[in-house]
């Protein structure tokens, strides 16, 4: 077990940083519903995607889809990018959730290969090595709130409405909402509100833990987005194979039992501390 793990657990291969950081689109015309920045200053290390589809309110359709994994598959990559924010460029929303206008014009077999890439986008951003923040401005319903929980930080305006709502449209949250929701809050309180589809401001969902931050919204729309920035600077200092494989044995650990978890954190731990012996040598040989 113990080979199994340390091969799951290894670094991956040395990244090399991307040659642009220039919006991603699958269009054959028309502008992309997503950008790519990264920040530069104090925020280098920080890169955002906005998402930018104000015709349906950020919904979630096969091309945002195609430009937000074509873009994961580019940063994860990419050793600059120390944490991953995720925000939109539409004031009032973060993303309305599926788009169902979209699917409605789709097969049986379409609907379920966009679920499929729906559900596997939001696996990507959980699996993203470095922390992922969503800035939660606005709306994020269904497969919005979907891709926030994808995230390991989010921050809300107070203001913004969120759940997972698919039950009053006659579905269940199909994109990891009925699993991750419950990790989040706890069985109990996940089933409550999948059951209900209730919607939550973001002052409420910061009382029950679903964010890390309620903040007040500014004139401006973007308050959530400020207070994700400002948290992300937070992590910029710290060292990133460190916080990296932090998150390996977190995210790894909680979905196995204490013992295996210990072993875990072991093996992430016997990594790090290998990196900063490598480091130290090198610094030590002579030019």
């Amino acid at each position: 077990m113990l080979r199994v793990l340390t091969s799951a657990l290894r670094l991956p291969r040395p990244w090399s940083p991307l040659q642009t950081r220039s919006c991603v689109s699958h269009r054959p015309t028309g502008d992309p519903e997503i950008q790519v920045r990264a920040l530069t200053g104090r925020d280098q290390g920080i890169t955002e995607i906005l998402m930018n589809r104000p015709s349906a309110r950020n919904a979630l359709g096969n091309v945002l889809v195609s430009e937000l994994l074509e873009a994961l598959a580019q940063l994860r990559e990419d050793q600059q990018v120390r944490v991953l924010l995720f925000r939109s460029g539409v004031k009032g929303v973060f993303c309305a959730g599926a788009d169902l206008k979209e699917r409605e014009q789709m097969s049986e077999a379409e609907v379920e290969i966009f679920v499929q890439r729906l559900r596997g986008l939001m696996n990507e951003i959980a699996a993203f090595p470095a922390p992922t923040i969503a800035a939660m401005d606005g709306f994020a319903l269904g497969g919005g709130l979907e891709l926030a929980l994808a995230c390991d930080l989010r921050v809300a305006a107070s203001s913004a409405v969120m759940g997972l709502i698919e039950t009053t449209r006659g579905l269940l949250p199909g994109a990891g909402g009925t699993q991750r929701l419950p990790r989040c809050l706890g069985v109990a309180l996940a089933k409550e509100l999948i059951f209900t589809g209730r919607r939550l401001s973001g002052a409420q969902a910061h009382a029950l833990g679903l964010v890390n931050h309620a903040v007040s919204q500014n004139e401006e729309g973007n308050a959530a987005y400020h207070r994700a920035r400002e948290l992300a600077q937070e992590i910029l200092p710290q060292a990133p194979i460190a916080v990296r494989l932090g998150k390996v044995a977190i995210d790894r650990g909680m979905e196995v039992d204490i013992e295996s978890g210990m072993a875990i954190e072991g093996l992430c731990y016997a990594q790090v501390r290998d990196c900063c012996q490598s480091a130290h040598t090198s610094r030590q040989r002579p030019g």
